[in-house]
């Protein structure tokens, strides 16, 4: 035999005798050609049943008929090699699970001669894996359904790698917050600048297991109480670390637990020593807290117990009640009460609670108690327990609190919060009813000048009389309420008519007109009122107030003293002065205000000696505004002061500039010598234009001399200090008094337009133009007079003495770049 020959024997010795594996081979077709022991066990056939048939027959039918077997020769034919894991038929039809190989077999001159085919039964090694992995899924299945304790891995730096449900129900995070994050967040700044995280992993590293107990950090930032537990992790076969893992238990219920046994346990160790100390504690306690103690016994009805306060509340002074029925040696009042609370309490573990008048031996009093059924360890009554504390005082002290939240202070009578809850409960009476609701408001004209000339305290004397007026021209549920200063309103409710607010608001005007005499002074003052009404005016309690406050505005314009109903155009004109004050907020804001300048003339040389600086408002929309419709809102507003100073910048700024030695006067509204700062804007104007003070006079009005007198008199003897000139204007149309001149030296007294225009048909008005001119040129006061338009009215007021002229005669007020047009009378 040749040794080709021996070799092929021993290869085929070799194949027959491996059982393990089906070897076996494949024409190229598909057909089996041979057969070893390996495939006849692995899949039931013999040689003789199976060599010839196709290898297909190991296929299941849905895979032959998707030609699967031809797709794998074909893969094997065209690649060389086919594998795979898949299941395969044995010849009773049972089905293994095998590991197929299927290679192409060509000759020397490549040509396929067939398949070598090796099919191992894998079944056994399959069942494992899938046991294995199933095995695998419970345990990741059990993990992740731990609830109670967080179960997680970290990497070997420390990053969370895995999280469970217990891990997000203890620490806050859910698993895409907080898987790749450093497991340090969940501790405490403290411990992680003490390097505990680390110091954690590298105890678990080295000694195989982590373990304490400490305080974590949720995602809320709140902390909690945990026991850890950090283990490493390393390969079976090369011990490499690959991580570690980490179970934490939330511990706080029972750090609390634990906490509380410490203490309990403490307390039971003091106990017995200080058990004789605290019954006499708690004997004084007892006997001497503010509040009645009686403990009644549930069975005999006696009591048992009955502190000082108790027995000195019921029984009176000197009377004992331990031993006795709660009826016995008690007034009928306390008894019947006692009987009745300690009786509610012994049927009410939970206790009764009760608030109760009672006429006791100390008087009556308010006695706020609880009684409350005690029972013993096997739940069964011993005895009650009463308490009650004297809440008199308390009651009375909330009630007087009450009271001054919701009155005035100075006349009891309700304050603002009381009246606007009065005058919203009048409102649904009146829906409810179809009966009319009216809102008042009153002030006193002129009350001011009673506490500046009298003093506040005598003011408060006239207000608290004033209250008691008013209080009797009203009904007993109507309401009256002082709102603040010598404000007051009124609430009428149910009323038929709205004739009966008018004759309400008319008798309240006449109580108030007879003289007040407070001492050892009489005096008389007006009030004006302004009515509102509803449903016809508004339904709304702040509206129908705001309402009445317009219509007492109205009423002070007409007159004063006199009262005036709420009507639309009130409203109307009070959105008008809004406008104009928004309008004139924005005017200041882009300089939409500027100044006309009117000369002032001595007739004697014709000649301009100054110039009066009059405001002017260029609206974009609406044009030039006079100062008659703009000044009043800005000094109701506050306005007047930015807009003074303005001004009087402005003045003084362009007066510097003049080429001439031309005074300029600018006007000061009496609101502004409420400014205590008046003197230093005048000084400061003067300083950043450089005018010389000699050259600036101011003009007043004499109302500024009627309020706060004194105070106004020193502002202006500092402004006179200045250097600035003082005029008086429109002398003789107000409250004139010899006494202002006396006062104050005056520059200059400017006789108001009103005489020189009825002056040449007037002998009245001829009558006071002769008495200012002579009076100021005896006290040497130069005189202006305003509004001169003709030659005649010059001639006379000449003739008289005045000294200087100012009007259309000589001048219109005109823009500082056209004053220098301006020359003498007539454009001589």
């Amino acid at each position: 035999m040749s040794l080709a020959a021996s070799s092929d024997a021993m290869y085929r010795l070799l194949i027959q005798s491996v059982v393990d594996y089906a070897i076996y081979l494949l024409t190229p077709d598909g057909h089996v050609a041979n057969w070893n022991p390996g495939a006849q066990r692995a899949k039931g056939y013999t040689a003789d049943e199976i060599v010839g048939q196709h290898y297909s027959l190991f296929y299941s039918e849905a895979e032959r008929a998707a030609g699967v077997p031809a797709r794998n020769l074909e893969q094997a034919r065209s690649t060389g090699r086919f594998e795979e894991h898949g299941w395969r038929l044995r010849k009773d039809g049972s089905a293994f699970r095998a590991h197929v190989l299927i290679e192409a077999v060509r000759d020397e001159a490549g040509q396929l001669v067939g398949f070598a085919k090796i099919t191992r039964d894998c079944t056994e090694q399959y069942r494992a894996q899938l046991a294995q992995r199933e095995q695998e899924r419970h345990f990741r299945l059990l993990v992740q359904g731990v609830r109670d304790y967080a179960i997680y891995m970290l990497d070997t730096k420390g990053h969370v790698v895995n999280w469970n449900a217990g891990a997000e129900r203890a620490k806050g995070y859910c698993s895409d917050e907080i898987v790749g994050q450093h497991f340090s967040v969940f501790y405490t700044q403290t411990d992680r600048d003490a390097g505990l995280p680390a110091l954690s992993l590298a105890t678990a590293r080295l000694e195989g297991r982590f373990q304490a107990d400490g305080i974590r950090q949720r995602k809320d930032g709140s902390h909690f109480w945990t026991s850890v537990v950090i283990e490493p992790i390393r390969d079976e076969d090369s011990g490499q670390l690959i991580g570690y893992a980490k179970i934490t238990r939330d511990i706080s219920e029972r750090r609390h637990q634990e906490l509380e046994l410490l203490k309990a346990k403490e307390l039971a160790e003091q106990y017995s020593q200080e058990m004789t100390t605290l019954s006499q504690f708690l004997d004084s306690v007892i006997a001497n807290i503010p509040a009645s103690v009686i403990v009644q016994d549930l069975q005999s009805r006696e009591i048992l117990l009955a502190n000082q306060q108790a027995e000195r509340l019921f029984g009176g002074q000197g009377v004992s009640m331990i031993g006795k029925l709660p009826g016995q040696g008690l007034p009928a009042a306390a008894a019947d009460y006692l009987q009745q609370q300690l009786g509610r309490g012994a049927r009410s573990t939970k206790g009764y609670s009760a608030e109760t008048r009672v006429d006791t031996a100390a008087g009556a009093r308010t006695l706020r108690s609880r009684a409350m059924l005690c029972q013993n360890r096997e739940g069964q009554g011993d005895y009650v327990l009463f308490v009650a504390e004297d809440a008199t005082e308390e009651l009375a002290a909330h009630a007087q609190i009450h009271h001054m939240a919701h009155h005035d202070a100075l006349t009891g009578l309700p304050n603002r919060t009381l009246f606007h809850e009065r005058l919203k409960q009048a409102l649904l009476r009146g829906e409810d009813s179809g009966r009319l609701t009216a809102a008042l408001c009153l002030d006193l004209d002129n009350f001011k000048n009673i506490n500046d000339t009298l003093g506040h305290a005598f003011g408060d004397k006239l207000l608290r009389a004033l209250g008691k007026r008013l209080r009797r021209e009203l009904r007993e549920h109507d309401t009256l309420a002082r709102l603040g200063g010598d404000e007051f309103a009124i609430v009428l409710t149910g009323l038929e008519s709205r004739d009966a607010a008018r004759n309400t608001a008319q008798r309240l005007i006449a109580a108030i007109s007879p003289p007040f005499r407070i001492e050892g002074h009489q005096f008389t003052v007006g009030a004006s009122i302004g009515v509102a009404i509803a449903p016809g005016d508004h339904e709304h309690a702040e509206q129908l107030l705001g309402y009445a406050d317009m219509a007492l505005y109205e009423a002070k314009r007409n007159g004063r003293n006199r009262f005036e109903c709420f009507h639309v155009e009130l409203d109307v004109a009070a959105r008008q002065r809004r406008l104009v004050e928004t309008d004139l907020r924005t005017a200041l804001h882009l300089g939409q205000l500027q100044l006309h300048y009117q000369p002032v003339v001595d007739p004697q040389n014709n000649a301009i000696t100054g110039y009066e600086a009059l405001m002017r408002w260029e609206h974009p929309s609406r044009g030039m505004i006079m100062p008659m419709d703009f000044i009043p809102i800005a000094e109701e507003t506050g306005l007047i002061h930015e807009l003074g100073t303005r001004a009087l910048n402005l003045a003084c700024q362009e007066a510097a500039g003049w080429d001439s030695e031309q005074t300029v006067s600018v006007n000061l509204s009496p609101v502004q010598f409420k400014n205590a700062n008046l003197v230093d804007i005048v000084a400061l104007a003067l300083a950043d234009s450089g005018l010389p003070a000699t050259r600036l006079e101011l003009e007043i009005t004499e109302s500024v001399l009627l309020g706060n007198s004194d105070e106004n008199i020193r502002m202006l003897r500092a402004l006179k200090d200045l250097g600035v000139a003082i005029s008086l204007d429109d002398f003789g149309t107000g409250y004139s008094s010899l006494g202002y001149l006396r006062s104050f030296p005056f520059d200059r007294i400017k006789i108001d337009k009103s005489f020189v225009h009825d002056m040449c048909d007037s002998r009245e008005a001829m009558s006071i133009i002769r008495a200012i001119t002579e009076l100021s040129n005896s006290l040497m006061i130069k005189t202006t007079a305003e509004g001169v338009e003709s030659p005649e009215q010059m001639e006379r007021l000449m003739a008289e003495g005045c000294s200087n002229f100012q009007g259309y005669l000589y001048g219109r007020p005109v823009p500082a770049s056209e004053r220098l047009k301006q020359v003498g009378p007539l454009g001589e």
